[in-house]
């Protein structure tokens, strides 16, 4: 099962659009995770625990066989939302993102397609240990014209990018 894992909360961000890509070029079952968690705070760990929505996500992460995220580029780093995700994350028990075979990717509007985001968020996932993919770098520049009305990528270079990285992916799920 891949586990996609979108660092937009907004239903038609271009990263959903190409996290929907990336799960069909990809094969097989998935999932879709939800990122609405509360800020992490320690004060309301130390009160209630880790919260439900978060230990779901932490489980999910730990049933997949590979995850795929998108994240868009926001100040030049990767979204709140997202390292948000991270950081409560790290604090389940059991490490799911350790040894998981991880792919990034990035879609914005400017012209280097969220390059900054997603060095940001590959530097964010270091300390969990993943086995992230190295390449090949899918950033998606003027993301929002590059997918038809069926939200099918339009750009036949970064479909060919998009399947490289969903063919890597999958071989490394199978390592």
């Amino acid at each position: 099962m891949l586990l996609c894992i979108s660092g937009s909360l907004r239903a038609n961000s271009v990263n959903r659009r190409l996290l929907a890509e990336a799960a069909r070029v990809y094969g097989g079952p998935v999932q879709n995770a939800d990122l609405r968690l509360p800020l992490y705070d320690g004060d309301l760990e130390d009160a209630e625990g880790i919260p439900a929505v978060v230990q779901t996500l932490s489980d999910q992460i730990a049933g997949a066989d590979a995850v795929a995220i998108s994240t868009p580029e926001y100040n030049q780093s990767l979204s709140g939302v997202l390292k948000n995700a991270l950081d409560w994350i790290s604090r389940t028990k059991g490490g799911p993102w350790r040894d998981k075979p991880v792919a990034i990717m990035s879609a914005a509007a400017g012209r280097a397609g969220g390059a900054r985001g997603s060095y940001a968020l590959r530097l964010a996932m270091t300390p969990f240990r993943p086995r992230l993919l190295t390449g090949p770098d899918l950033l998606l520049a003027d993301a929002s014209n590059q997918f038809d009305a069926e939200g099918r990528l339009t750009n036949e270079l970064a479909l060919k990018t998009l399947t490289e990285l969903m063919e890597a992916l999958r071989a490394e799920a199978r390592r």
